[in-house]
């Protein structure tokens, strides 16, 4: 989903808590009420949102959207908050430990070698990796709850990274794993041929797209927190959270863009 909302014309000065994940894919959307707009990502959708200057996205609250034109972007000091538990090595950060539930320690992959080491609840594993973006994904070991699993994690993060950027996955959009790697790594850890995912997420790329900041296009797909658009003959790739804060207005711009060779064929 990629969502709009207003964020000026409100002298709230409301305190709502931003994307604890941040992974939010907020836009300002100068033309909207403080309602919030959701503009579904399907392939095939026509995009048509020209980007205006950029601000503090404000935060989404129960009660709505609390709307700020404080001139730092994407969130101001009011606006920012971390979700603690990102944070968490094993040492609960919490007043009281609430992630009593049982969690998995996964690794992932991200074409064409890229892999990394995470934790989520048990339920949520498919979906966490499918929020990454990554192309494959296993289930290393799965514990009571949280703070044993951030205890596991930190423990292979001595050897595998717990983060990846979007500028290794956004040059991974047109690649395939490296299967003998990744089945080296998993080897490493003895995971079953259960517990190892593998998706698709349609793309179809024979190149690497364009890297870019628009709001317009036709959609070819998503993945992770990244959008592929179509435009005049070039496939870009979008990151969302570039996108948070900006006042947008519909129609397109006619602002020069970055061209692939495919745009002159």
């Amino acid at each position: 989903m990629l969502v709009s909302h207003a964020s000026r014309g409100s002298d709230s000065d409301g305190r709502g808590r931003a994307d604890a994940a941040g992974d939010g894919t907020g836009i300002a959307d100068s033309d909207a009420p403080a309602d919030v707009e959701f503009v579904p990502l399907e392939p095939g959708t026509e995009l048509e949102y020209t980007l205006g200057d950029r601000h503090c996205a404000g935060a989404l609250t129960e009660s709505g959207h609390v709307p700020c034109a404080e001139p730092t972007a994407p969130q101001c000091p009011q606006h920012r908050s971390t979700w603690v538990c990102a944070k968490c090595t094993g040492t609960c950060l919490k007043d009281e430990m609430d992630c009593i539930e049982p969690h998995v320690v996964y690794l992932a992959a991200f074409a064409p070698d890229t892999f990394k080491v995470g934790v989520t609840k048990e339920w949520r594993l498919e979906t966490r990796l499918r929020e990454q973006g990554a192309d494959r994904g296993a289930r290393v070991t799965t514990v009571p709850d949280g703070r044993i699993a951030r205890e596991r994690e930190a423990e292979l993060a001595d050897t595998v990274p717990d983060r990846v950027r979007v500028p290794p996955k956004r040059a991974g959009l047109h690649r395939s794993v490296d299967a003998d790697a990744w089945g080296d790594l998993l080897s490493s850890y003895d995971v079953a041929a259960a517990d190892r995912h593998t998706f698709d997420y349609g793309l179809d790329l024979r190149d690497q797209p364009v890297a870019e900041t628009i709001g317009a296009g036709t959609v070819r797909g998503t993945k992770g927190r990244l959008v592929v658009l179509d435009r005049a003959g070039t496939t870009y790739a979008v990151d969302l959270r570039d996108l948070v804060g900006h006042e947008v207005t519909r129609g397109t711009t006619s602002r020069d863009l970055q061209a692939s060779l495919g745009a002159w064929e």
